[in-house]
């Protein structure tokens, strides 16, 4: 792998949820934890989305939704990265998620969700120990 550098992540807003205070929040916490964030804004497509990924040579995507249609959007954003071959980017996310979504949405190949109440230090933690690991 090889690969060197600070993590690089892209936090986006995808739909058209207008609330991005909890991606900036994120962005932010992360960018102070010493990863590479790329904000992409509110409104953004899923194919806009990947496109900033694969063009930023992303390690992940974190996804913030607080409209509803998490189902929808993830699983665009997911079969976008497949059609691109880049399966390698790991997709996480929060927001309004109910409990009874988190299983289906990481048998679809969400790494992880964050629920209202998670910390931005448990959120760079996971994106540390997860998205790019130290080899053993």
């Amino acid at each position: 792998m090889g690969v060197t550098g600070p993590i690089r992540v892209v936090v986006a807003k995808p739909g058209l949820d207008g609330h991005d205070r909890g991606a900036k929040v994120i962005a932010r916490a992360l960018r102070d934890a010493g990863m590479e964030v790329i904000y992409t804004g509110l409104h953004q497509t899923p194919e806009q989305i990947v496109d900033t990924a694969i063009q930023e040579d992303a390690d992940a995507i974190g996804l913030s939704i607080l409209s509803g249609a998490h189902m929808t959007l993830f699983a665009k954003v997911l079969e976008l990265l497949r059609e691109r071959e880049a399966e390698d980017i790991k997709v996480f996310g929060g927001g309004i998620i109910p409990e009874d979504d988190i299983p289906p949405l990481k048998e679809q190949g969400v790494a992880e969700i964050f629920t209202p109440g998670a910390t931005t230090t448990a959120i760079v933690e996971w994106v540390r120990e997860n998205v790019r690991p130290v080899a053993a």
